[in-house]
């Protein structure tokens, strides 16, 4: 017998089982990425881009991974400025989340971006030998 139900979960539209924990970062994650392009005056957080939000499943506190183009001394600043900031960027979600509780906000800089441009920067050394290598024979 044909089951709607079932066939509307088979492609995906049916009750979605994520946690509401990851719901409320995937909330936090989209609303930072808005508020630092558009609302922030400090011109060191234009910048930021946030790579991903985690909260705890209390709802208690996030982990803000974030990401900044330049060099060291830039990241620096811009952690600075982020501590500077949390205070604001913390209410901020508080109006915007409307939940009775805001979590507690930690930013962490996220080193995967260098980490993937100096593996690639090694494949490209190793494809470059190996061309190199095979023009030798």
């Amino acid at each position: 017998m044909w089951d709607p139900k079932e066939t509307i979960e088979s492609v995906g539209l049916g009750k979605q089982d994520r946690k509401r924990s990851t719901r409320v970062a995937d909330a936090i994650r989209i609303e930072l990425s808005v508020l630092f392009l558009q609302k922030v005056r400090d011109q060191k957080l234009s910048d930021v881009t946030v790579s991903g939000v985690t909260v705890t499943d209390d709802l208690k506190s996030a982990r803000i991974m974030y990401t900044v183009p330049g060099s060291e001394k830039q990241r620096k600043k811009v952690a600075e400025a982020l501590k500077r900031a949390t205070g604001f960027v913390r209410s901020h979600l508080a109006h915007v989340l409307n939940m009775r509780y805001t979590p507690s906000l930690k930013f962490i800089y996220d080193e995967k971006a260098e980490k993937v441009e100096e593996m690639e920067r090694l494949f490209q050394e190793i494809a470059t030998e190996r061309n190199k290598n095979e023009g030798d024979s």
